[in-house]
């Protein structure tokens, strides 16, 4: 076994990804506070292809360094945009045909697993701060909550490492 070149992988450019199909997918951070994280999520949206990113309230925006170091350029790549409410961005996104979830622990869960997407559907999901989660106000408007199965003593997971299960997640089973 070897280790493939960069040649070999045949990555698009960037003009080629930005003129690509994407798959219906939304992600929108809420409050997110590292730009580490914010950067990791955008290099698992240009992976997959993924159509956006809404960055929401006081969630670092590009060019910010923090974002940068981990985005490795995916922030050229990957469509985004900002709002300042995560609940009207999930109200934009519903009116635009969207169903949204909220990746969270919640008394009425949908469990990773057991998750159906739907073809033909367009979805957003919900990510939330690092210590707080998706906000209480953001969760209510959400059309359902999918939750990851965790078996530690922790019950938690870095919101960067839950896009990228919940994302791999949709896009298989899609």
């Amino acid at each position: 076994m070897e280790k493939l070149s960069m040649q070999e992988l045949g990555r698009l450019s960037a003009e080629d990804f930005k003129q690509t199909n994407k798959r219906p997918l939304v992600l929108v951070l809420d409050n997110i506070r590292s730009g580490l994280n914010i950067g990791s999520i955008f290099r698992t949206a240009d992976a997959f292809a993924l159509e956006k990113l809404v960055l929401c309230g006081y969630t670092a925006q590009p060019p910010h360094r923090e974002i940068l170091k981990t985005a490795l350029g995916s922030t050229e790549t990957v469509a985004w945009e900002w709002q300042e409410s995560t609940v009207e961005a999930i109200e934009i996104l519903k009116n635009n045909g969207y169903k949204v979830l909220a990746v969270e622990q919640t008394s009425q869960p949908i469990w990773l697993q057991d998750f159906a997407p739907q073809p033909g559907e367009k979805y957003a999901l919900v990510l939330g701060n690092e210590v707080e989660g998706v906000g209480a106000e953001a969760l209510l408007c959400c059309d359902g909550a999918l939750e990851i199965p965790q078996f530690g003593t922790k019950h938690s997971l870095n919101v960067a490492v839950a896009a990228g299960i919940v994302v791999w997640e949709m896009v298989r089973k899609g």
